[in-house]
């Protein structure tokens, strides 16, 4: 427990990778928290104390992202941690946090069906995503779906609940293909092939990483047309546009809380800060939104509590509300999960995304999708 009189600074840790694979994606969620922990401190931090942020780069390895957890709680003293992307580097942190009783607070969008008191998700659940992707697919392109996914949790998982989405709805899965994390272009050219053959009406790829541009890249190589048969993603942001190249990516399609182009004021606000810190050229995107926000909702209750205890700072952390770049969010009581908004974009030519579909006010988490089924059980 602290004390109240003292300015040593809230140690906090953070873990995304600057190296390997991930680093494409999970460099931006570093900047993210970076850019929230710094305006912070610029405004004279929490109850007058700086925030300290204890980094280390896991470099895409699941089982470093484990270890250095550890580090942190053991050699380090944290108790709260900022980080991971993939659901396989999260498996690794969970048993540290639970045991250690830290916790985690997790800004990646994942497949649902988790629940830990010693994690924050405030990336989007299947029902902020998923579920009205799959409809605005089939209205606009059709009823064929081709899945690729990287070979790890969270795109067989996702993939499973888009094959019920898709099932329920009317429609076929013609194909399903996996490719290892780190894949190369090569490895897409017999995929797209089998694509080819199929003839489906969209292909949604759960690929991730580096491998994400290399797929795009390859689909572009093979003459796809995106107005016909778009590439669909939970995953792909404007990060991963800009490296595969804004001719490459535009009209393909993803589903995110939040686009760099949405308007509102506490958007451009934030874009500024970006880019200021950053450069003129470098996008901001969902997962970069969502370590950002999660340290303002982190520092909201730490600066309520005035203690870094795991237990206090949950309890203020839970049902809080925070006006985040994408709009007005909350940390839903029953599951921990963020209540996000749910939209969808079509890539333009600018390395953009235009919406195709918008909520009208933020979606409830419901990381079980309890209320879909309920929905077919009874609808």
């Amino acid at each position: 427990m602290e004390t109240t009189n003292t300015t040593e600074p809230w140690r906090v840790g953070v873990l995304f990778s600057q190296s390997g694979f991930m680093a494409v994606i999970e460099e931006t969620q570093l900047r993210g928290t970076l850019t929230a922990i710094e305006e912070i401190n610029a405004a004279g931090g929490i109850n007058g104390r700086e925030v300290e942020p204890v980094i280390y780069d896991p470099g895409s390895e699941s089982r470093a992202f484990g270890r250095l957890a550890k580090r942190l709680m053991v050699e380090d003293g944290v108790n709260t941690i900022f980080g991971c992307y993939t659901s396989s580097s999260r498996k690794a942190v969970l048993p540290v946090v639970e045991r250690l009783n830290g916790l985690l607070w997790y800004p990646t969008l994942y497949e649902g069906f988790e629940y830990s008191p010693n994690v924050i998700y405030t990336g989007a659940a299947p029902n902020q995503n998923s579920v009205e992707l799959c409809r605005v697919l089939m209205e606009m392109y059709g009823k064929r779906f081709f899945f690729v996914g990287s070979d790890y949790i969270y795109p067989r998982e996702s993939n499973r609940i888009m094959r019920e989405l898709v099932k329920n709805s009317g429609g076929e899965v013609v194909g399903e293909r996996y490719v290892r994390l780190g894949a190369d272009r090569r490895e897409f050219n017999e995929i797209l092939r089998e694509m080819k053959n199929a003839q489906p009406d969209v292909i949604f790829s759960t690929v991730v990483g580096d491998a994400t541009v290399h797929l795009y890249q390859a689909y572009n190589d093979f003459g796809f047309n995106p107005k016909v048969t778009p590439i669909a993603s939970l995953t792909t942001t404007e990060a991963e546009i800009k490296a595969m190249g804004y001719d490459v990516g535009e009209g393909h399609i993803t589903a995110a809380p939040y686009f760099q182009g949405i308007g509102n004021d506490r958007n451009s606000s934030f874009v500024d800060l970006y880019k200021r810190r950053y450069g003129e050229d470098e996008p901001t995107n969902m997962c970069l939104e969502a370590s950002y926000f999660q340290v303002h909702v982190f520092a909201k209750a730490l600066g309520e509590t005035n203690s870094i205890d795991t237990e206090i700072l949950r309890a203020s952390v839970i049902g809080s509300e925070y006006e985040a770049p994408q709009g007005e969010i909350s940390i839903n009581p029953v599951c921990g999960h963020a209540d996000l908004w749910t939209r969808i974009g079509r890539a333009n030519q600018n390395g953009q995304f235009d919406l195709v579909f918008e909520s009208k006010d933020r979606v409830k988490a419901d990381p079980y999708l309890i209320g879909y089924s309920r929905n077919l059980a009874f609808g």
